[in-house]
Order: structure tokens, then sequence, then C-alpha cells
């Protein structure tokens, strides 16, 4: 019994020193490895910006805090998989990435905090200058805001004598193909804001824009409500996946 004992000492010895060598050599390694990759790819973008790296290392670098000990490339390049494009990716619903296995909480915050940095950054430039006269600046962060949401939304961006933006509300949540308006809610919140112009906005989650007929009706009835009390109504523009529409473009209004 003694020395029966004695041997699966020995040999439980044995396997542990078997076990752990490799392992903690291997240990030893791979944070390197990883530190050097991780540290090349921010001498690129440090050196050429962001065309100096394709999408899915943007995304490695993007996930790099989220994921401090793991090799990112994997999950980056799932993503793009999924959704098609870097925008999608940033634009996807929480509940969508997560389906991507190995993203969690974490990496959606990293990824929607690049989101709103965009969204303030596109706000920030239609704030300081006539909305007008930046209408591509404007179409650039309405289809960011809400152009992939899931679900319609109806915003309305108040604008002041010089066409400068004084507020921007969302008024109203829907469904994935309705989304309810009040027209004088609408005339009311203006009026509060002391706004002498709107635009009018929202969304199609199945990502055309072309308005429908209700859309169009919508926009003249607020349009007649609107110019008695001095509110003009420039446009009423429809975002979604693939692009905008212009109501006043499309000369429906």
């Amino acid at each position: 019994m003694s020395r029966s004992g004695g041997a699966r000492d020995k040999t439980s010895a044995e396997e542990q020193s078997a076990l752990f060598t490799p392992v903690s050599e291997t240990t030893k390694k791979e944070p390197d490895d990883r530190h050097g990759h991780r540290q090349r790819l921010r001498e690129r973008f440090q050196n050429g910006g962001a065309e100096a790296v394709p999408d899915y290392e943007l995304l490695e670098m993007i996930l790099f805090r989220a994921f401090p000990r793991i090799d990112t490339k994997p999950i980056a390049k799932k993503l793009l998989t999924k959704f098609g494009s870097f925008a999608d990716v940033i634009l996807a619903p929480a509940e969508r990435l997560k389906e991507v296995e190995g993203v969690g909480d974490r990496a959606v915050e990293e990824l929607k905090l690049i989101k709103a940095a965009a969204e303030r950054l596109t706000k920030g430039e239609i704030k300081a200058r006539s909305a007008l006269t930046s209408w591509s600046g404007v179409l650039d962060y309405l289809r960011l805001a809400q152009g992939f949401e899931t679900r319609e939304q109806f915003r309305i961006l108040f604008l002041d004598k010089k066409n400068q933006l004084i507020a921007d509300e969302v008024q109203g949540h829907g469904t994935v193909d309705h989304t309810p308006v009040y027209v004088r809610e609408v005339v009311k919140r203006a009026l509060e804001l002391s706004a002498t112009a709107i635009i009018l906005v929202h969304n199609h989650p199945s990502g055309d824009p072309t308005p429908s007929r209700a859309d169009i009706d919508m926009t003249k009835q607020i349009i007649e409500a609107s110019r008695p009390l001095g509110v003009t109504v420039h446009d009423h523009v429809i975002v979604g996946r693939n692009g905008h529409a212009s109501l006043k473009a499309l000369r429906l209004i």
C-alpha cells in the first residue's frame, strides 16, 4: 500500500510537470505576439490614418479595449461577414450584434461609442452653419442617427430665422412600418421653441426610403397647419439603409 501510494505521487508529480511546463511557455509567448500585432496595427494607423488599415483591422482596434487578452481579428471578421460593411456593423442594433459569437455587452458598448461620437461630430457640423447650406451634412447626420433603426421614428429639426438648428427632437416611436404623427403637437412644439422653420424626418426600417401616400398626405397637413402661424416646412426626409428620399426634391410637396 505504501509503495503504491508513492508511485501514484511520483506519477502525479511527473504529470503535473509535463502539464504545466509547456503551458507556461505558451502563456509567456502568446501575450508577446498579441502585443506585437496590436502595436503594429497602432503604428500603421498612426502613420497612415484610416486608409492604412482595412475595415476588419479598424474593427479589431476598436475591440481591443473590450477584449484585452484575446485575438480580436476573428470577431471583427465575423461581424463584417454578418453585416457587410464597417458602417453596417457600427449602426447595427445591439441585439443583432450579440448574435455574433463572442460579442457581448462590452463589445457592443465600444461599437456604440463610435456611433455616438460620429453622431455628435456630424450634428456639431450642422449646428455651426445654416442647415440649408450644409444639406449633405444634414442628410449624413439623419441617416447615421436613424437610418438603420428597426422601428420607425419621427424626428423634427427645428430651425431659426437663419435656418440654424435650434433643436433636434424625436417626437414619436412606432412599429416596423408606422409611426403616429399628431399635426397639432408638431406645430405646438415649433411655437414653443420659437422656430420659424422645420424639417420633418422619419425612417423606413425596410431600407427603402420611397415615400408612401400616407407620408405625403401627413406632410401636406403639417404644411397647411404651420403656414398661418409663420412656420415653414422646408422638407420631409425619409431615410433608410439604402439611402434617402426628399419629398421636396421629388416635388411631392
